[in-house]
């Protein structure tokens, strides 16, 4: 209908938050905006990523391409790499590693000394810059101070030697994998279980349980006190459909109602811990805001073009 406006506002509600994890809410939005966000999570919130690598002396067990291929996966705080600029337009360098715009140096030195293995860990790794350094596991770890290693890369024995320089640049998971911020994101429409009262009344109380336990995950509870079947987690059903299909068997088709919510999402997000699961969502939030703001420019763009046709055109200097 001309005139009717189609704008909805979307509301983000937090349930769970800690450093690198984070469960929230979705609502009053359909689903190509949430898998929007998804995906620009996953492959278009920038980090830094180690992209070339020299080596000075390697006489590890281990070939250079590989030691390179491990040293890129190792994830590096990132909190600045949205105020960084893609190395390939940045115009204060030539790419070689010393700019403070877009890039970072890192260094590496070990030799084994004794009879027995040293570990070679990102710990190992200097940084020009403090603010970029390998991310520190060793919280989550649960061992001791002194066993609170890092990443290994390589393993050496004695006489083994590894030098080497690094350079690390601000990067996109659309480009490569190592630039990816997410672990993993994963969203779900809420279910909506509505149970009939009337009907699960006529139901002995094994066939209640024998219902409740037809279910693969938590969802229902049965009461004893009352004989009242609960729903007490929603949010675990699957989709399975097999308390329908139980309530079929036991000919009480429509015992339970299970619907999908569909303008309300659940998001779950792991960090790989390069920046917070929180600021990872900010971020894909600012830039799927560009993204849209470029549509509307493209669109007015074409819309000018069609009112003024070549004079629109040349004004753009097309």
């Amino acid at each position: 209908m001309e005139g009717k406006s189609y704008q909805r506002f979307p509301r983000v509600k937090i349930r769970e938050m800690r450093h690198d994890y984070l469960k929230f809410e979705l609502r009053d939005t359909d689903a190509s905006v949430a898998n929007a966000l998804r995906r620009v999570m996953i492959a278009e919130v920038p980090t830094v990523a180690i992209d070339l690598v020299e080596i000075e002396i390697n006489s590890s067990v281990l070939n250079d391409e590989f030691i390179a291929h491990r040293l890129g996966l190792i994830p590096l705080t990132s909190d600045r790499a949205m105020s960084m600029r893609f190395s390939r337009d940045c115009d204060a360098c030539d790419g070689d590693g010393q700019c403070e715009y877009c890039s970072v140096e890192f260094h590496l030195r070990a030799r084994c000394h004794s009879d027995q293995t040293l570990d070679v860990t990102s710990k190992e790794l200097l940084s020009s810059d403090h603010t970029v350094v390998p991310v520190d596991f060793s919280d989550a770890s649960g061992y001791e101070a002194s066993e609170q290693r890092g990443i290994i890369i390589v393993k050496l024995r004695r006489g083994q030697e590894l030098r080497l320089r690094a350079i690390a640049r601000k990067g996109i998971g659309k480009d490569h994998a190592k630039w990816s911020p997410a672990a993993t994101v994963t969203f779900m429409y809420e279910p909506d279980i509505r149970i009939n009262e009337e009907m699960m009344d006529t139901l002995s109380l094994e066939e209640k349980t024998a219902w409740v336990d037809s279910s693969p995950t938590k969802v229902f509870e049965l009461d004893p006190s009352t004989g009242k079947v609960l729903v007490v987690d929603p949010e675990a059903y699957t989709y399975d459909d097999e308390v329908i299909k139980k309530a079929e068997a036991m000919g009480k088709p429509g015992l339970v109602d299970i619907t999908a919510k569909e303008d309300s999402f659940i998001f779950t997000v792991e960090s790989t811990g390069a920046i917070k699961a929180s600021q990872l969502l900010l971020n894909a939030i600012e830039i799927l805001k560009q993204k849209l703001d470029a549509v509307r420019l493209s669109e007015d763009t074409v819309e000018a073009d069609d009112q003024f046709g070549e004079l629109g055109a040349h004004m753009r200097g097309g």
